[in-house]
């Protein structure tokens, strides 16, 4: 259309629109002046795009990661210049290490003040440069809808992760006649015939093969097909750190996850493997044990390695097989291609690794009150495979990652780079997005004293997450490395805490405290019956200091 008959926008508006043809239903925000002809444009789209208003940046900038997680699409914030940027650099991080798609909107001051320390100036991009795919200041009102574009398309293709777009002051508010640009695609490189038979030569020679799952951009529909694929052929199947809903953990083939809290046969077996089939993993050093599980020097193992960039392929380790593609269309292709191999020595494998997880994942019964081993048997049994569960940091995680079984519809939403703070942001986005069905955030004292006012994000929006907080009064992983380096010399991680069941019920969430196993399970189920937001108070030994050992343990061990 000629600009002639195009209508005189604001730059404000010209971006809201472009964000509506771009899909967006979502935005997560904490209001700022710098952004004021967003939030007008938005007035006018409150049937198409939900504004949700966070308590704190940092609170939005996770609900918005949290959102990419959970839908695959690029999660929204907002959040005004200095120090709404500063807040919000958490939620960047995270995309970044994490590999989910999002966006976030920053304020910034008028172009004709720039340069001058003007009032919460920053340089976005020497702030965000080396921890977001793309940063890009919006110099001219003509260019959002290509900005926006590229910024969608940035953000979700390749290995995904977080794209920041400075918009001055000066340029929301300008106006401008100007065509919208098409909705974005995805571009996502695809697996061939010829990588296909490469790696199908490599299995046929594997005695003790080892399938490795992890990173993002998995589809329902991928996760599916890769248990069907496993179990075809009888291949056990790990997941990295945090990725263990990519396949249906009641399956066979599921053998167990890597990260932190893991079992020592487990990587026992790892090393012992003779192929790791890597799907869509970057072999950080939380799924290697600091780049140690494998050894690069050790040709009887070989490694093939999947995944989207080329530049993410892994430098640390030997290489066998590098193959370029996109996770979704890898295990189509997987799934679909017509195998010349079958090996009968890998039911024997798949069964003794099996055997070992089940063994590893056994409730096991000691004399505290609060047998949290007990408790989540009781949960994984009680709650719905569709329920959503979030995860904050710390050694607590260890009692759902290891007892709670996850899959293609029961989600583990976490973060992989250790953020305190994330789990309730994580739980409300998940809420918003998912209203029928059970949340339930996971998270330590420490950790909900970052974001715990975010629950009355959640009672605004009337939304009914379960958040369960371990509460032993102090920053538990702190204090078990502590005792490891430097034994009966702790400073710094004891936590005087507030009375968290009558915060929460201040806020207006319902609220009990518990002391016990059988107490637990009552009020649990009390917590669902009171159809809002809930917590529940756990009240946890600190001896117990993670879910493999103990505070004694450590200090006994450190004495000889």
């Amino acid at each position: 259309m000629s600009a002639e008959k195009l209508e005189l926008r604001s730059g404000g508006k010209v971006l809201v629109e472009q964000l509506i043809i771009n899909a967006v239903d979502s935005i997560f925000c904490v209001p700022g002046e710098s952004f004021l002809e967003i939030l007008d444009a938005l007035y006018d789209k409150k049937h198409v795009i939900n504004l949700y208003n966070a308590r704190h940046e940092a609170g939005a900038a996770n609900m918005a990661e949290a959102y990419g997680k959970v839908t695959g699409k690029p999660g929204i914030a907002i959040v005004t210049r200095g120090p709404g940027a500063c807040h919000a650099s958490i939620g960047i991080h995270v995309a970044h290490q994490d590999s989910t798609p999002m966006i976030l909107l920053v304020g910034q001051v008028s172009q004709n003040v720039m340069d001058r320390e003007s009032f919460q100036e920053i340089d976005y991009n020497a702030m965000f440069g080396k921890t977001a795919k793309w940063v890009a200041e919006i110099k001219c009102v003509e260019r959002i809808p290509e900005y926006v574009s590229r910024a969608f398309k940035i953000a979700s293709s390749g290995r995904p992760g977080p794209v920041v777009l400075s918009l001055p002051e000066d340029i929301l508010e300008s106006k401008c006649r100007i065509n919208d640009y098409p909705k974005y695609r995805k571009v996502e490189p695809k697996i061939t015939t010829a990588d296909l038979n490469l790696i199908e030569a490599l299995l046929k020679k594997a005695k003790k093969p080892l399938v490795l799952l992890g990173g993002s951009g998995w589809t329902p529909e991928a996760r599916t097909s890769i248990g069907k694929f496993a179990n075809k052929f009888s291949l056990p199947v790990i997941t990295s750190f945090r990725r263990q809903d990519l396949i249906n953990n009641r399956l066979e083939n599921f053998v167990g996850t890597l990260g932190t809290s893991v079992s020592p046969v487990l990587l026992n077996r790892v090393k012992e493997s003779d192929l790791i089939f890597v799907l869509g993993a970057r072999l950080s050093d939380m799924s290697t044990q600091n780049f140690s599980l494998f050894d690069p020097f050790n040709n009887d193992q070989k490694i093939i390695q999947v995944y989207p960039d080329a530049n993410e392929m892994s430098i640390f380790f030997n290489i066998e097989l590098g193959i370029i593609s996109g996770v979704s269309n890898l295990v189509e292709r997987l799934l679909a291609h017509d195998w010349k191999f079958y090996n009968p020595v890998w039911k024997n494998w798949l069964r003794l690794l099996s055997l070992e997880y089940q063994e590893d994942v056994q409730t096991f019964y000691r004399k505290e009150k609060l047998n949290l081993s007990s408790v989540f048997e009781f949960l994984d049994s009680a709650i719905s495979d569709n329920s959503i569960i979030t995860l904050d940091a710390g050694n607590h995680t260890g009692w759902p990652q290891r007892y709670l079984k996850y899959g293609n519809f029961r989600r583990q939403i976490s973060s992989t780079c250790g953020a305190m703070g994330y789990s309730l942001p994580a739980a409300i986005a998940s809420s918003l997005i998912h209203p029928d069905r059970l949340v339930i955030s996971f998270v330590g004292d420490g950790g909900f004293m970052m974001s715990g006012l975010e629950l009355s994000t959640a009672i605004q929006y009337g939304l009914k997450p379960i958040i369960i907080i371990f509460n032993n009064g102090t920053y538990g992983t702190i204090r078990m490395h502590q005792e490891k380096e430097h034994p009966f010399r702790v400073i710094g991680t004891d936590l005087k805490n507030p009375d968290f069941v009558n915060l929460a019920i201040s806020l207006g969430a319902f609220a009990e405290k518990v002391s016990s196993t059988e107490e637990f399970i009552k009020s649990f189920k009390r917590a669902i019956d009171s159809k809002k937001a809930a917590v529940l108070e756990l009240i946890t030994d600190p001896e117990i200091i993670s879910s493999r050992t103990t505070i004694k343990g450590l200090q006994n061990k450190n004495r000889f």
